[in-house]
């Protein structure tokens, strides 16, 4: 039961971590915030790494009641959202900014705004579709009130890491340097889409044995 428990653990905040990819974050976050002081940039990374976490504990916690309004199976979104994770994956692994979640235009007409903490780092660079429907079938994938108590623990600790990035962004945009970031990030991108794949094998599989 104790291994069974680190095991779900590690699965969900791999996958989290994965899809909210916070280095990809750090790369947006430096050039939207370049003209700014450091306090200016430790508050707005603040704000942005707090709301990205609200709205993904929110999600996963009223998600499950959300499918169930609207009458949609969890594996039905499983399947759904392993396709949308394998394009935002497809896209990490070209390097590019994926589309489900902002467009370079988007981002261009954000840099000098006040909110830029709200629009477009924290939604949806860190809290976008993808990293909401994952926090969604996570908890619907477990009936167990313990693990899904891992599920959150999982994502607020993977926003302690975007945290500490954010605050910590120069030091480590300069240690790994922009080609390194485009290391991780496919890497990243390799990950998410075994991720995917797992999620519509396994959703495929459970709406079939359904009938």
């Amino acid at each position: 039961m104790y291994m069974d428990s680190i095991t779900f653990f590690i699965y969900s905040f791999i996958s989290i971590f994965v899809i909210v990819s916070p280095l990809d974050g750090v790369v947006t976050f430096v050039s939207m915030t370049s003209g700014m002081t450091d306090k200016q940039r430790h508050i707005i990374g603040k704000k942005a790494v707090f709301l990205a976490c609200a709205i993904s504990i929110f999600f996963a916690l009223t998600g499950d009641m959300m499918l169930r309004v609207f009458g949609i199976n969890v594996d039905c979104l499983r399947v759904a959202g392993g396709i949308l994770l394998f394009k935002v994956a497809f896209d990490m692994m070209m390097a590019q900014i994926s589309r489900e979640s902002i467009t370079q235009d988007e981002i261009k007409e954000s840099i000098g705004r006040d909110d830029v903490w709200v629009f477009p780092i924290a939604l949806p660079i860190l809290a976008g579709p993808g990293t909401i429907t994952t926090v969604i079938v996570l908890m619907g994938s477990t009936d167990i009130i313990f693990n899904k108590v891992l599920i959150i623990a999982a994502i607020i600790l993977t926003f302690l890491i975007c945290m500490v990035l954010f605050l910590f962004s120069d030091i480590v945009y300069k240690w790994l340097g922009y080609t390194g970031m485009l290391v991780f990030t496919r890497l990243m991108g390799l990950f998410l889409a075994a991720l995917a794949v797992d999620f519509v094998t396994r959703g495929v599989y459970n709406i079939f044995h359904s009938f």
